[in-house]
């Protein structure tokens, strides 16, 4: 894993961060560490993330879903980070064994997926740590009845990651379903390395030792000072850049398969540091798609963002075919993954000369160990970030106060928030 800062500096960028600056604030980091290190030896609430990599127990993962070695789909059922981390697996890494998520309520997109698989193949693994997430839940009476009308007994086909208590846990002791764990300290969003992030993972035959594996690589190399550490070094860059005026962050990664872990890194940094009025603003992109739409804002639009680049660089290529076509001759005889690398290296240049900073990430190879590397630091960057805005990283209040008021409205209880809508105002143009 490596973190280059050198086009976010201020003698390349505005806003940039300069070398003294870095150098005033490793002092900052020094102390953020210690407080880090101190959360993780106490196994803190958040801070016990960062010691998924060591106290994940495999075996009990593979034990658990070995009931479901004949599958040949995985529907994990889940929302926010009961399935993002999941699902950044799944896209990163090829199987034979296909992996749905069902993420959202949004009705038609709910049926659509349910007529189009094979439930009778089909593992399913509804994920909730409280076991009372409405949006989970609803989800999985929908797929219970598309099996029971299918004549599936879901109870041979459906797994659960819950907490000790809950609903889901009543059901699995009721029905004898397999059950896995989620750590109690363990907020969803920092959950990947967990059973909730590689169940799916074990059901579709990656090797998930070599995930955890990956990630701790990158907690050995944490220490004291951002120069030392990749982790650090980037969630110190996007701290300080945020304080100089770049509070938009676009993350661009330079492979397909990473598209869906930008979706996962959104949900990381805005839950975690949106707080107090404070926090970057995450956006996805993808290159080279994105360079044909969005950089035209990020080299000439406000200068109020940074651009985070990721690659592989290391993967399978594909020839480009020889032609005479007028004008592209020039293209046969090189390769997409040749092309993909110009691509990235034309953007960055492109960013650094209108001096907008980036930030470059490189792993070796989108695999096992390459993801267990990125998917580590960036939790790690997010915690660090946290340390430095002062801000409260592993809680949500927003999103608990939003909860609330989808339940009153649904009349799951009695929630003062749900009032808010009678002052709704309206400006309707039809």
């Amino acid at each position: 894993m490596r973190v280059d800062l050198g086009n976010a500096l201020d003698t390349v960028a505005s806003p940039g961060v300069s070398r003294d600056v870095l150098e005033r604030l490793d002092e900052r980091v020094a102390d953020a560490h210690e407080r880090i290190e101190a959360g993780r030896e106490d196994n803190e609430h958040g801070y016990e993330a960062l010691n998924l990599p060591e106290t994940t127990d495999t075996d009990e993962i593979r034990t658990a879903v070995e009931p479901f070695a004949d599958a040949e789909t995985v529907l994990t059922v889940g929302i926010g980070g009961s399935a993002l981390g999941a699902a950044t697996l799944a896209h990163g890494l090829e199987s034979e064994v296909d992996a749905y998520f069902l993420d959202n309520v949004d009705p038609e997109h709910v049926s659509v997926l349910l007529d189009s698989i094979s439930l009778a193949d089909t593992a399913v693994n509804v994920v909730s740590r409280s076991g009372t997430t409405a949006e989970t839940l609803a989800n999985f009476l929908a797929v219970r009845d598309a099996m029971e009308s299918a004549g599936v007994d879901w109870t041979e086909r459906t797994f659960v990651t819950t907490g000790e208590d809950g609903n889901l846990r009543n059901l699995a002791n009721r029905h004898d379903l397999p059950a896995l764990d989620v750590p109690d300290g363990v907020p969803g969003r920092f959950s990947v390395l967990s059973t909730v992030g590689l169940a799916c993972a074990a059901i579709q035959g990656h090797d998930i030792d070599a995930v955890l594996a990956g990630a701790q690589a990158e907690a050995s190399r944490l220490s004291g000072s951002l120069f030392d550490s990749p982790a650090y070094a980037y969630g110190t860059a996007c701290y300080a850049l945020d304080e100089r005026g770049a509070g938009i962050n676009a993350m661009m990664p330079y492979a397909e398969s990473l598209e869906t872990f930008a979706e996962w890194f959104a949900q990381l940094w805005a839950e975690s540091l949106g707080k107090d009025g404070l926090g970057q603003t995450p956006v996805r992109a993808l290159g080279a798609t994105d360079q044909h739409s969005q950089l035209q804002l990020y080299r000439a639009g406000p200068r109020d963002k940074m651009v985070t680049l990721i690659r592989p660089t290391e993967r399978d290529d594909r020839a480009i075919p020889e032609t005479d076509l007028p004008g592209l001759e020039y293209l046969g005889g090189q390769s997409l993954g040749t092309l993909l690398d110009a691509e990235f290296e034309a953007t960055e240049a492109s960013l650094a000369e209108s001096g907008q900073p980036t930030v470059r990430l490189e792993i070796d190879r989108v695999d096992e160990y390459g993801l267990g590397e990125l998917l580590y630091c960036l939790e790690t960057s997010c915690v660090l970030a946290g340390e430095l805005y002062s801000v409260e990283t592993f809680n949500q209040p927003a999103v608990e106060w939003g909860k609330r008021v989808a339940r009153g409205l649904l009349g799951g209880g009695d929630f003062d928030e749900a009032d808010s809508l009678a002052d709704k105002s309206a400006l309707v143009v039809e």
